[in-house]
């Protein structure tokens, strides 16, 4: 059967989806250079109702103002996407969803850079929940496509390492 997924994305949303449903915790997820391709591996795995808690693809400042209810104040000298910005993300959907978790994502896809003068290949992602905390990555890549996944997997990695974590 094809997918869309690779097969480590597909065995980490089923971990995720696994062990968050035998918790009967709920996920979230507010992902913006990912274009929505977190959400997407994780409905993937039958019976996400389980788990899912919904998210949104908040891409400009505005939608995550709007839809993940981060307060505007945030965003006044904005000068690209930080650790603290994308903790607050994380946890604004988080509780505006009433998950458990939360795993957000915002960087640079290419093939152009942004304002902040990052270099392409670079994302922030952040977990909120009963544990939570933030990383920066680089991938080295330049290509839109192929951040786009490479960011995706390592979300899924970086949720699935907190929910374990606060399994143990």
């Amino acid at each position: 059967m094809s997918t869309f997924l690779s097969p480590e994305q597909e065995a980490l949303a089923t971990e995720i989806a696994e062990r968050a449903a035998a918790r009967g915790e709920s996920v979230a997820v507010a992902e913006a250079t990912t274009g929505g391709l977190v959400s997407s591996a994780l409905l993937w795995v039958a019976g996400a109702s389980r788990f899912y808690a919904g998210g949104g693809v908040v891409y400009t400042r505005n939608s995550r103002i709007q839809l993940a209810g981060v307060p505007a104040a945030e965003y006044e000298n904005y000068q690209g996407t930080t650790e603290s910005l994308i903790a607050s993300l994380a946890e604004a959907m988080r509780t505006r969803l009433g998950a458990t978790w939360c795993i957000a994502e915002s960087g640079l896809a290419g093939p152009t850079g942004g304002r902040s003068g990052a270099p392409i290949g670079r994302t922030t992602i952040g977990v909120a929940g009963p544990v939570a905390r933030t990383q920066v990555v680089e991938t080295g890549v330049t290509d839109r496509g192929e951040n786009m996944s490479l960011f995706t997997t390592l979300a899924l990695r970086y949720l699935r390492d907190a929910i374990a974590e606060a399994g143990q």
